[in-house]
C-alpha cells in the first residue's frame, strides 16, 4: 500500500458538501481514507476573485499506481462538475484535487509531477498538511513540512473553518 496526500480546493457551490462527496469518492475509487485535515479558508492565490477558497488535505492508502490515481482524481473532478480550464490563468472552481505526495516518490512526467511543484510556496497547502504530518520530509527539498511552513514566502491568511 502506498500513502498519498491530496489537497482538495474549491470556491464555487457548497464546497463543504463537495469535499464530503470527494472524500467519499476517494474512499470508493482510490483506497482507504486514513486522515482528513480540518477545513481551511484562504483568499484566492495568484488571481482576483470575490470568493475565498476552502482547502483540505486528505491522506489515503492505495494499491494504485500514481498515474492510476491521477486518472481517477481527474475523473472525480469531472464527474463533480469541474470544467476544462478556458484560460492559462488560475480561476475559481468547484473542485480541484491535487496529488501532493505519493509515498516519498519523485515523479516528473508530462502528466504528473510529484511532489506537487508549488506546495512549498503556498500556505493554504502547508497549513492543513502540517496538521496531519508536520514531520513529513519533502523528498526533493529534504525539509519537513514544519520547516517548509516556517520558511514559506506566502504570508496569506489561512483560517480553520468549523464544519457544518
Amino acid at each position: 500500500m502506498a500513502g498519498v496526500f491530496f489537497l482538495l480546493g474549491g470556491n464555487r457551490g457548497d464546497t463543504q458538501q463537495i469535499f464530503r462527496e470527494a472524500v467519499k469518492k476517494l474512499a470508493e475509487e482510490v483506497g482507504v481514507v486514513k486522515l482528513t485535515s480540518s477545513l481551511y479558508q484562504s483568499p484566492p492565490w495568484g488571481f482576483e476573485d470575490s470568493q475565498w477558497f476552502l482547502n483540505q488535505v486528505v491522506f489515503v492508502e492505495t494499491k494504485l499506481s500514481p498515474l492510476q490515481v491521477l486518472n481517477i482524481t481527474q475523473q472525480i473532478e469531472k464527474t463533480m462538475g469541474r470544467k476544462k480550464k478556458t484560460t492559462t490563468h488560475y480561476e475559481g472552481r468547484l473542485l480541484d484535487i491535487d496529488i501532493l505526495f505519493y509515498e516519498d516518490k519523485i515523479i516528473e512526467t508530462k502528466q504528473l509531477v510529484v511532489p506537487h511543484p508549488r506546495l512549498h510556496l503556498r500556505r493554504f497547502t502547508l497549513v492543513p498538511l502540517y496538521e496531519l504530518a508536520p514531520d513529513l520530509i519533502h523528498p526533493v527539498l529534504k525539509k519537513s513540512i514544519r520547516m517548509l511552513l516556517s520558511e514559506c514566502p506566502d504570508q496569506g491568511e489561512v483560517t480553520r473553518v468549523a464544519a457544518h
